[in-house]
């Protein structure tokens, strides 16, 4: 039996469960209109400079990739002011994760996280062989003090999402300097911040200055305020030493070659990226504002989704609004039982949401 070959560890990881595309949704129930606010992509769609950049490549599709994403990492290095050996390029910041844990954690050593993060930390340190120890959170942020409680001789990587999916909370620049000072050099601290380009508060941490440290890794991504969520490409930022380990672990052509094109293209579309924040900023107050009026209690977000309480089985709230075509996302796989997330889309997207949210919730109430 399958089940006899598999290593034992691989038996008991849980597997990722991804929000319900819209083709999916539509098969199935028979439905001509989903909208999707599910998975945090960009509403917006994808940039059109990096439309015209994948269109200029496309015929070039027989070629490989440049394996070392070479004008990717110089364009990077330019943007934040530093040089092509800090970068590595990924196939997601999922991928990244995965080469972090492969790196630098051996078999039995402790990854270290939040209970309610994101779900990819645990699972790939379990699939990996390593332990898995989790600190609860307080008032729905990462809390610091617990973590630090449970470092031990056998904790080797801590991962930290700032803002974290999927409370859109975060931790804030003094919080996380004080946390560092303490950090012992042998740990190794991955700071998740997926979601920095929706950041609208002062006191986020300026977490680059902190890769001067050979024990601390960005991650970053192209999949969220980029809108690059179907080409899958995210990038870790880090000492050279740092990035060289993990280059070795690295798969040869992991970043496919209209993936790399649309990445160079959007970080020049400040246009888009500008467009995308107002959209989210102003989609946020809208939906804040009408579910107060609903009596349903939210936690405040600086990413772009809002964690609701919806004060019953959000699974079932799921499939009812499934059912009329909204796309969610339940809560149940991160124990937030009585949650939904839901991300924040257009005007038009978020209006819907709303009624329908309102519709399910009356039907339940009769």
């Amino acid at each position: 039996m399958a089940k006899d070959l598999a290593r034992k560890y691989i038996l008991e990881v849980t597997p990722y469960i991804a929000g319900k595309p819209i083709e999916e949704t539509k098969r199935q129930l028979g439905l001509k209109e989903v909208i999707k606010l599910a998975s945090n992509e960009n509403p917006l769609g994808v940039s059109p400079k990096a439309v015209a950049a994948m269109k200029r490549i496309i015929c070039a599709a027989n070629r490989y990739p440049d394996s070392s994403c070479f004008y990717l990492k110089k364009k990077l290095a330019r943007y934040y002011g530093l040089k092509p050996e800090n970068f590595i390029i990924g196939n997601g910041s999922d991928e990244l994760i995965d080469i972090v844990v492969k790196t630098f954690a051996e078999k039995d050593q402790t990854v270290l996280t939040a209970d309610t993060t994101f779900l990819e930390y645990e699972i790939i340190a379990r699939v990996n062989g390593c332990k898995v120890v989790t600190a609860p959170l307080k008032y729905f942020k990462y809390d610091l003090e617990a973590l630090k409680r449970k470092i031990d001789k056998q904790t080797k990587v801590i991962f930290i999402a700032n803002p974290n999916n999927p409370t859109g909370t975060y931790v804030t620049e003094r919080e996380l300097e004080e946390f560092i000072e303490l950090l012992p050099c042998n740990v190794l601290l991955v700071l998740d911040e997926a979601y920095d380009t929706f950041i609208d508060v002062n006191d986020f941490p300026k977490s680059l200055k902190y890769i001067k440290k050979d024990n601390i890794i960005l991650l970053k991504t192209f999949s969220k305020a980029y809108g690059l969520a179907g080409l899958r490409i995210g990038y870790a930022i880090a000492d050279p030493q740092t990035t060289s380990c993990m280059e070795k672990v690295r798969q040869p052509f992991n970043v496919n070659l209209l993936a790399q094109a649309a990445a160079q293209a959007a970080l020049d579309d400040k246009k888009f990226l500008n467009r995308t924040k107002k959209l989210v900023l102003e989609g946020k107050d809208y939906l804040y504002d009408n579910l107060k009026k609903m009596g349903l209690a939210y936690v405040p977000s600086v990413a772009n989704f809002i964690l609701v309480d919806v004060a019953r089985p959000g699974l079932d709230l799921f499939k009812d609004m499934l059912r009329l075509g909204v796309i969610v996302r339940d809560m149940k796989q991160y124990g937030l039982n009585n949650f939904i997330r839901v991300t924040i889309g257009t005007k038009k997207e978020n209006e819907r949401f709303i009624r329908v949210l309102k519709k399910v919730l009356r039907k339940e109430q009769k």
